[in-house]
């Protein structure tokens, strides 16, 4: 026979340092991820090619930045999407960090909503929001899952992610090309 405790309505402190213990320990392990994405996002748009040479500008044209440089590498990956502009793949890089931050790269890139709206059509934004909401999640989930199942694991769900997220997209542009 088997016997089970006596139940007892938790009291307030141990919930209270429960609750506390636990956000502590997420924003610890998360906050460091994020700050440290962050530096690496802030450096990438401040160094790069000035008058020539690699190097650090406050003045320098974000397309010329490292950041800038990357998003010029890969927007042809999107290009098929609708959206092949390298601001837009820089928007997506940032995403990693935080899916939030997609929003305000591309309102710093490009300024005003009517210069984004000149530049994509409606069902090229389906595509960018059906893309957005399926590739990989930001760089604390991505640590999260790298931390509980492994190196392999993680890099192998976020490229699944993003294919995933890809072949949806296109799939979302060249049907609303139909309709």
């Amino acid at each position: 026979v088997m016997e089970l405790p006596a139940y007892h309505w938790p009291t307030v402190g141990n919930v209270l340092r429960s609750m506390w213990e636990r956000a502590s320990s997420f924003i610890k392990k998360a906050g460091t991820i994020i700050l440290l994405s962050s530096i690496i996002i802030w450096l990438g748009s401040t160094l790069g090619m000035v008058d020539g040479s690699f190097g650090f500008s406050p003045d320098m044209e974000l397309e010329d930045s490292v950041l800038g440089m990357v998003g010029n590498a890969i927007c042809w990956i999107f290009a098929p999407l609708g959206f092949g502009d390298w601001r837009i793949s820089t928007a997506l890089i940032t995403g990693f960090i935080a899916k939030e931050s997609v929003v305000s790269t591309l309102s710093i890139l490009f300024g005003t909503t009517t210069a984004l709206t000149s530049l994509i059509s409606t069902k090229a934004a389906a595509a960018l929001l059906v893309f957005c909401l399926l590739y990989t999640p930001c760089i604390a989930a991505i640590a999260s899952i790298r931390r509980e199942l492994g190196q392999k694991w993680a890099i192998g769900v976020v490229i699944l992610q993003c294919a995933i997220a890809w072949v949806c997209a296109f799939a979302m542009y060249h049907l609303l090309m139909f309709l």
